[in-house]
């Protein structure tokens, strides 16, 4: 009787360890730029919020980051720019903002060597990295139309 109860439970973990495995999929250069940009973006407020990093954060320039804007790596380059020539050494050791800088680095190094053709961008609205707000921009067949209907 205990023999057909450790079986049991043996097939049973056998089962669960097999679901769990079916859902494991190694990430794809998109999932990983998505991922790092809101990790990004997390810790970015965190400084922002920190009493120990607040003062650091006034030389950050800000940045609100949409992997489908054909910006970021000029934004990304102009950030580490920034974080990497802070005037206060003191901010230059923190960890949160060396923890930062490094996330910024991964993210331009994967878009700009990892997965240089595989992401689709979307939009050109350089400020909206800058403003967190994408304005809706006409394109030419739509002024055409415009124009046309008038």
């Amino acid at each position: 009787m205990m023999g057909l109860s450790v079986r049991s439970l043996f097939l049973f973990l056998l089962f669960i360890s097999f679901g769990v495995m079916a859902h494991c999929a190694p990430p794809t250069c998109y999932s990983r730029v998505l991922g790092l940009s809101k990790e990004i973006m997390e810790t970015l407020d965190k400084v922002h919020k920190s009493s120990r990093t607040k003062e650091c954060a006034k030389f950050l320039p800000k940045m609100f980051l949409d992997v489908h804007n054909s910006c970021i790596i000029a934004k990304l380059r102009d950030f580490l720019y920034m974080a990497e020539n802070v005037p206060l050494e003191y901010c230059r050791e923190r960890p949160r903002i060396i923890y930062l800088k490094r996330r910024v680095r991964a993210l331009y190094v994967i878009i700009n060597r990892v997965c240089y053709r595989d992401l689709v961008y979307l939009t050109d609205d350089c400020e909206a990295l800058d403003t967190g707000y994408s304005s809706p921009r006409y394109t030419e067949d739509r002024l055409q139309l415009l124009v046309e209907t008038s």
